[in-house]
């Protein structure tokens, strides 16, 4: 009988457990399914029809140059190639009918959105190549998604806009950047990471915990912005809050254009999406301590 009873415990655990797996798995496709709403704006189609794309100051030694660039006598580009992509940075496959961005890092640039947005909720599933190039061969594998970009192209690094930048390197997705000028507070710890709890504010924060999955492997990420605030979301956890954006001014930061980085790793992108929003969702919200 004891037997009988010990037997029927294992059974009831194994059980237990396979539902608890089950329902982990599901949770985790939840994350990475693709978006369902008919509120969402594709941003990605075989031709980039929605964007721009501005190309930077080549490395020493990157070839295929257009004609017309002109490299100083001693070897070292020192100005950006500028409006267009002659070398083929951003590039669209279509796979089972759905496009997906593959970014040929070689030479810094900005894919940029030939719109302006404002109270938005972006999302995306993005993942590395293999490929590193000058000069971050030695560095992690580093992209990122800019908003509210504004202004002049080239204002940081001649390369990307004024804005705000959504980190996407590895183990560092949803980290906080401010790029030429621009601000915004962030409540974090001791350590300068994020947490709704956080006793001081900080720019340039770092994201509350590494929510990215491992390398080769897509991860979702979303991004809510509602006038002058913001939040980060990796794999459906709120990893940055932000509030108090600001322009090189001093003025009220609340839109502008969206840039995906090209910056020395390849990257690629899908079910990139783009809907309207009036406020926070409520459980983002609480998350992010708003």
């Amino acid at each position: 009988m004891e037997n009988r009873t010990k037997i029927g415990k294992y059974l009831l655990l194994s059980v237990l457990l396979c539902f608890y797996n089950l329902s982990v798995l599901s949770q985790i496709n939840s994350v990475i399914e693709k978006t369902k709403s008919k509120d969402w704006e594709p941003l990605l189609d075989a031709s980039l029809s929605k964007w721009d794309v501005w190309t930077g100051v080549p490395e020493p030694g990157v070839l295929g140059l257009p004609a017309n660039y002109n490299v100083p006598n001693q070897g070292k580009p020192t100005e950006p190639i500028g409006l267009g992509d002659p070398m083929g940075i951003y590039k669209v496959a279509v796979k089972n009918g759905e496009p997906i961005l593959n970014i040929e890092a070689h030479v810094y640039a900005g894919l940029t959105s030939k719109k302006d947005y404002a109270n938005y909720h972006l999302t995306a599933l993005v993942k590395f190549g293999d490929k590193k190039y000058p000069p971050r061969l030695n560095q992690k594998r580093d992209n990122g998604i800019l908003y509210h970009c504004y202004g002049e192209h080239g204002a940081f690094w001649k390369v990307w806009k004024r804005c705000l930048e959504m980190q996407v390197q590895e183990t560092d997705m949803g980290d906080l950047y401010l790029l030429a000028g621009t601000d915004a507070k962030a409540r974090v710890d001791d350590t300068n990471h994020w947490t709704k709890d956080g006793t001081r504010f900080s720019k340039n924060a770092k994201r509350s915990e590494d929510f990215e999955n491992p390398h080769g492997e897509w991860t979702r990420i979303d991004l809510y912005v509602v006038g002058d605030s913001a939040i980060h979301v990796v794999n459906g956890q709120v990893v940055m809050a932000l509030e108090d954006a600001k322009d090189h001014k001093g003025r009220a930061l609340t839109s502008g254009q969206i840039q995906i980085q090209s910056e020395a790793a390849d990257c690629f992108y899908k079910d990139l999406n783009i809907r309207p929003i009036s406020k926070f969702p409520k459980k983002v919200r609480k998350a992010a301590g708003f």
